[in-house]
């Protein structure tokens, strides 16, 4: 085996061996959680600093899996919760508490925004990392408006006052979200204004040799994630049927979001043929699809990958502490989903002589 195909297996399942890593190692690596902000404050910067801002737009499609989310969000809780009431009443298996566990968790699932990471994933299937950016920040907005409007209807007991959630939601958003966005963009400004200055005839560009860093650095902050999960999940006392209950719901919520999203994104593509030129130039691997094939996979981690920290730190802010064991292994499966989809990219591409 050369080294070339060593290296070409690694990136294919870098996914799956850093969630490895990350819960064979949690006693040492759970303590590196501090680093977490700036790895993907860096992570991010580095995959902005690909896009034109002004490049921006909002698709037919952001608004299809925007409201499609919200309502499969109410759908599941309201669902879930007269499904297990009406069967609890005659196998008497959960009480009141363990239902409302199940029903705000896995609507957590599907309530929460699309992950930061889910930008860097997309690049490497050959998905659009402008439409999913311009979907990213939107979608994460909109959380900040719905879920202080929502959860006091979910959990009364809580006391949330619109204007103080949606504040403390804004404030774990903005550092790392919108200031490596607006960072990136300083930058680009700064270097088109010195090219100009210099009648370079250039603009501002990400080196080769940076383009592949967003995805690194992620691999780096997923080992510390699965650590940090994994010394959770074992030092935590839940009922039985509870953690079955949120490990395969929260699985199913995942393949139902990713299968939406490839479904929506395939029926509505996103780009004209002048889009779809600027997605190849920011991200090459885009040009190995049609627009329909590149919208598919750009919906489908736009609906399926969550940002599943802001949903953990929800649930202990605002729900029942315990339901934010559904987003926690909500983590493990969109990231084996990934895994399997990158590993299955890379294969394809090996075989037509791409990689």
């Amino acid at each position: 085996m050369s080294l070339a195909d060593i290296k070409s297996f690694l990136e294919r399942n870098a996914l799956a061996l850093a969630m490895l890593v990350g819960v064979v190692g949690f006693p040492l690596f759970r303590h590196l959680t501090c680093l977490l902000p700036p790895l993907i404050f860096f992570m991010l910067f580095f995959t902005f600093c690909k896009i034109n801002p002004l490049d921006l737009r909002l698709r037919a499609w952001h608004w299809i899996v925007l409201l499609t989310q919200i309502m499969l969000g109410i759908g599941v809780f309201y669902g879930l919760e007269y499904t297990l009431s009406t069967l609890n009443s005659r196998l008497s298996t959960l009480n009141a508490t363990d239902i409302a566990i199940i029903s705000q968790g896995l609507m957590l699932c599907v309530l929460m925004p699309t992950a930061s990471a889910a930008a860097i994933i997309a690049g490497k299937l050959g998905g659009s990392i402008q439409n999913l950016t311009s979907f990213t920040l939107l979608s994460n907005v909109a959380t900040a408006v719905i879920v202080p409007l929502f959860f006091p209807v979910v959990n009364p007991s809580a006391g949330i006052e619109f204007t103080e959630a949606f504040l403390m939601i804004l404030k774990r958003i903005t550092p790392l979200l919108l200031c490596p966005f607006l960072a990136a963009w300083l930058l680009r400004i700064i270097c088109n204004a010195y090219h100009r200055k210099r009648k370079t005839g250039k603009s501002f560009t990400l080196s080769t040799r940076w383009a592949a860093m967003p995805f690194y650095i992620w691999i780096v902050a997923l080992v510390v994630l699965m650590a940090d999960l994994s010394y959770t999940l074992i030092h935590q006392e839940y009922s039985f049927w509870t953690i079955a209950i949120l490990c395969v719901g929260s699985l199913a919520t995942c393949l139902l979001q990713f299968g939406l999203g490839k479904w929506i994104g395939y029926r509505f593509p996103a780009t004209t043929k002048g889009e779809d030129y600027r997605d190849v130039l920011i991200n090459p691997e885009a040009a190995n699809y049609s627009m329909e094939q590149v919208s598919r996979i750009t919906a489908g981690q736009a609906f399926g990958q969550k940002n599943t920290t802001l949903a953990i730190w929800m649930a202990q802010a605002y729900l029942v502490p315990v339901a934010s064991m559904a987003p926690a292994a909500y983590i493990i499966w969109q990231n084996l989903f990934n895994s399997i989809q990158l590993s299955r990219a890379g294969r394809k591409a090996k075989k037509k002589g791409t990689v």
